[in-house]
């Protein structure tokens, strides 16, 4: 690994191109583990990826309500702007949830910008700017989904698979560690996750046939801790479920690109994994393929992977299994939800990953059956070369990265709903480092697309559906004490919907689609709603039939 090509030289200091002020109210100087134990009694914040460890992205602030939400308006708006060249032939899509802390927002963007502005005014205190080489290998966009903050730092990664930390009254760079080989088709999309004294963070980049990993580092100097390999080398427990020629294993995916949830009392991360490689092509990697499309409870200390389960064996259909974990209790058990790409939830315990039930939360799925218990019967998949197979949900899923929410007080889960196929053409490829490694040519839905936001109880009974016009969710949703459920759709709009009926209350046309997390706090008592948007990415994939939506790339914040 050639360090010098994988920092691609010094970017502009950019903190000195402007009349910003260039700092910022020292706020995190004293935040650490134990705040974030509690992040949920200071809603007044937003301090960690999900709002809080268990990834409900619910919050107790309530002046925000179902009563007046009518009234919410612009309260100010960050331009954040794309301009000059940009890593890789991707596009770039807005997909951050803004962190805040006692009055300072902290949010990144694609290409490596991260931001610290003012919570209240939206004023710009700082700026920094990643120098990404513009020949990265990128998958699926330009993107990034958040940051970290503890003991006066900010943490983020980057498309050239580098974890940084940078100070954060005044954006300089701390110190800089590579995450994985971008040459080899690595990179890293994740926010990262402060758990003790350390950060776990994963990588990017199955589409081209490199070996998952999650990592753990010292918050203060930045070594590593430990390393723990998604896919199972041979002689490790799991790789009897990989062909035993060596090589496979070595470029079979699974890598973990969204951030993960934790229980403290167990002391488990939970990680979602990605899709095996190549995607669709499963001849060479005969096997379940463990641990692609999998949930892996890590000792958060050790490393070690406690339990797993695996939501799609050798998965024939790009089914990731990146996007959160909810963490619940019902009737005195620790519990786990997951809203997979497969079309189905899952419950399981969360001690010990034994499954309680599985319903589908998607009205099209034909790709296989999945009963209550378990037990996993592929029906559609392309098998032969050349010749198209069609299967729903798509690629993108019935649910793609983005987020449930689940409010305690209902029991519901409010799903951001794809309804969308795909029509796969197997295409044998030869590995080649560096290159993609999908295995078939893909095609999806155009004119046939649905979505909604749904809202499940935790033993899968849907209570309520508000249906998109035509078009799949693309973004996730926030749930909020009071009785507000907020989501942006692929049109622009950003919603306000009743918790417990799904009626919409409120919507404002925010002139670009949404593909982000929305997060909320206050200031000064005054609450706010913020809201990323900036449409791109792998649209295509999602909402095909939008691909052409004007990007945008603004940070639109409301509040009454």
């Amino acid at each position: 690994m050639t360090l010098e090509y994988l920092d691609a030289g010094k970017a502009f200091d950019h903190s000195k191109l402007s009349n910003l002020p260039h700092s910022a109210p020292d706020v995190t100087r004293g935040l650490g583990y134990e705040r974030i134990l509690q992040a949920r009694s200071e809603s007044h914040n937003w301090i960690t990826y999900y709002g809080d460890y268990d990834g409900k992205r619910h919050s107790l602030l309530e002046e925000i309500n179902a009563g007046n939400v009518k009234d919410l308006k612009v309260a100010w708006i960050f331009q954040a702007g794309a301009s000059g060249m940009i890593a890789s032939t991707s596009t770039y899509a807005f997909e951050a949830c803004p962190l805040v802390v006692d009055g300072v927002m902290f949010v990144t963007g694609w290409d490596g910008w991260l931001w610290a502005l003012d919570a209240k005014s939206g004023e710009q205190l700082w700026r920094y700017k990643h120098a990404i080489p513009i020949d990265v290998t990128l998958c699926c966009a330009n993107v990034n989904r958040g940051c970290a903050v503890a003991g006066g730092k900010v943490y983020m990664v980057t498309q050239n698979a580098q974890l940084l930390a940078l100070d954060a009254t005044t954006g300089r760079k701390v110190w800089q560690k590579p995450i994985g080989d971008v040459r080899a088709g690595e990179s890293a999309t994740i926010a990262p996750l402060v758990i003790k004294d350390t950060l776990i963070t994963g990588s990017s980049g199955g589409e081209y046939g490199v070996r998952g990993h999650i990592d753990c580092w010292d918050l203060e100097t930045g070594e590593r801790r430990w390393r723990t390999y998604t896919v199972p080398k041979p002689g490790e427990p799991g790789s009897e479920t990989w062909p035993a020629d060596g090589e496979a294993w070595q470029r079979g995916g699974a890598n973990h690109w969204v951030t993960g949830s934790f229980d403290p009392e167990l002391n488990l991360y939970y990680a979602g994994t990605g899709n095996p490689a190549p995607d669709f092509d499963g001849e060479v990697r005969e096997g379940d393929n463990l641990y692609t499309d999998s949930v892996v409870a890590l000792d958060v200390d050790t490393g070690e992977i406690q339990w797993h389960y695996q939501f799609t064996p050798h998965d024939l259909w790009d089914y990731d299994s990146t996007m959160e974990m909810t963490l619940f209790e019902r009737d005195g058990k620790k519990l786990l939800a997951h809203f997979d790409k497969n079309g189905y939830m899952f419950v399981l315990d969360r001690t010990n990953g034994e499954l309680q039930h599985v319903t589908p939360f998607v009205d099209r799925i034909d790709w296989g059956v999945i009963t209550r218990d378990g037990k996993v019967t592929a029906r559609k998949y392309p098998d032969k070369e050349g010749e198209p197979c069609h299967f729903f949900p798509g690629p993108a899923g019935a649910k793609e990265w983005t987020h449930v929410s689940y409010n305690p007080d209902h029991d519901l889960f409010y799903v951001p709903v794809a309804d969308v196929g795909a029509t796969a053409t197997r295409r044998r490829r030869e590995f080649k480092e560096g290159m993609p490694y999908w295995g078939a040519a893909v095609e999806v839905d155009i004119d046939n697309m649905a979505g909604s936001v749904s809202a499940f109880d935790s033993h899968g009974e849907e209570k309520w559906r508000h249906r998109l016009d035509g078009m799949p969710m693309a973004a996730s949703t926030l749930s909020t004490a009071g009785n507000v459920v907020f989501a942006g759709t692929p049109a622009g709009d950003f919603l306000a919907l009743h918790a417990e009926t799904g009626e919409k209350l409120w919507s404002f046309q925010c002139g670009s689609g949404h593909h982000s997390s929305p997060s909320t706090y206050t200031v000064e008592g005054k609450q706010y709603i913020a809201v990323p948007v900036g449409w791109g990415g792998w649209l295509e994939g999602i909402v095909p039939g939008m691909s052409g939506q004007g990007h945008g790339a603004a940070l639109i914040v409301f509040s009454l």
